[in-house]
Formats: structure tokens, sequence, C-alpha cells
């Protein structure tokens, strides 16, 4: 027996006396709490995200349809990026103005070959504004959570208003619980016990976000 069945045997002999309740999960669970803080307007909420991804420490940029892909190549130039990685399903478009290499979203890829990469540019699954979260699902247009994870500078594009949401709760009716869902709040960041600060430990460095209308 491993520790994963004397884990679950144990929660097994727990429950032997809790009556069964065949109720659907939707609706075993109460959900009468505070749906959003406040009423606010569209453009109130697009603020309040992006003071909120500030106040992490990651870098917002404003743009429409027309100049993301300029927008884009010019950031990976600011930065120096001689590559960046891209997943299968993002808009050719968007990288239509940099002639940057790209490097394919691979499942044989091992942490050392994305180590060497400069740069990811990603979509995202939706934006939560009272707590400046981005959360990526995975979807063809995000790729696997570590191409998010390994490379020191990520580029995320967030569709405003569409993806743009007021509270967690919000955020949460938009997913599929059953997606590898990651959620960033800001560049990697962690402290030790005296509280000195290091960034990039277990994700990038720098965290860009685009805010783009129109897309």
């Amino acid at each position: 027996m491993n520790s994963r069945e004397r884990i679950l045997g144990r929660v097994r002999r727990a429950l032997t006396d809790v009556p069964r309740d065949d109720a659907p999960y939707e609706q075993a669970v109460p959900r009468d709490y505070v749906r959003e803080h406040g009423e606010r307007s569209v453009p109130e909420t697009v603020e309040l995200l992006a003071g909120n991804l500030a106040d992490y420490r990651a870098i917002v940029h404003r743009t429409d349809s027309g100049g993301l892909a300029g927008l884009i190549a010019g950031l990976l130039e600011q930065r120096g990026a001689a590559s960046v990685l891209v997943p299968p399903g993002l808009d050719e478009g968007w990288l239509a103005a940099t002639g940057v290499p790209r490097v394919a979203d691979r499942a044989e890829s091992t942490p050392g070959e994305l180590d060497l990469v400069d740069s990811v540019v990603t979509a995202c699954a939706v934006a939560i504004a009272e707590t400046g979260t981005i959360v990526l699902d995975g979807s063809p247009d995000q790729g696997r959570r570590r191409i998010t994870l390994v490379p020191d500078h990520h580029i995320c594009v967030v569709r405003v208003p569409d993806q743009v949401v007021s509270s967690v709760p919000q955020g949460l009716e938009r997913l599929d619980p059953a997606r590898p869902l990651t959620f960033i709040s800001g560049p990697s960041a962690t402290s030790d016990i005296e509280l000195d600060r290091v960034e990039g430990v277990h994700g990038p460095r720098t965290l860009e976000v685009i805010l783009v209308g129109g897309v």
C-alpha cells in the first residue's frame, strides 16, 4: 500500500458515518457570497485591472488591434530577444511585424531547451481586475503551462473588454476546472525569512501585459 492509498483509506473511514448526499456539486455548495465589490463600469474595471497589474510589478501596455503587432515587435526588440516561443494556436498576425526566430511549443522540449528561449508570447483565458490576475487555461493560443514558467520574459495579450471581469467568482464562471489553470499575479517573486524579494525563481522575471481593444 502506497501513501496515496493510505490517505484515501483514512478519508473513506472518516466518512463512513456521513449520510450520502446525491445533490449535484453546483447545488451542494452554497454560493451566496458577494460576487463583486461595488459596481463599476467597463472602463473602471479595466482601469482597476491595469492598476493592480502595475502594483504587482507587471508592465502594462495599451493598444488597439491595428497596433498590436508593432507593439509586440517593439517589446521583443527592447528586450533584445533572439528567440520567441509561440503557442500553436497564437494568431499569426500578432507576430507579423517581428523577425525574431520563433520556437514552437513542443511536447519533447526539455526544461534546459526552454530556458534558452528569451521570450514567450501568449493570449489568456480571463483577466481579473480586483486581484490583478491573469489566468491561462492551456488553450492553443496559450500553450502548455511550462512555456510560461521557464522563459524569463512573458508577453501576455488580454482582449479588452471581452476577457476582463471584475472579481474572482466572475472569473471562475468562465473557466473549465478540468483544464490546467495557471493564475498569474505579476512576475514570479518570492522572499526569504528576512523579506528579501527575489524575482524569477519559479516563473518569468518580467511580465508584460498588453490590454488590446478591437481584437
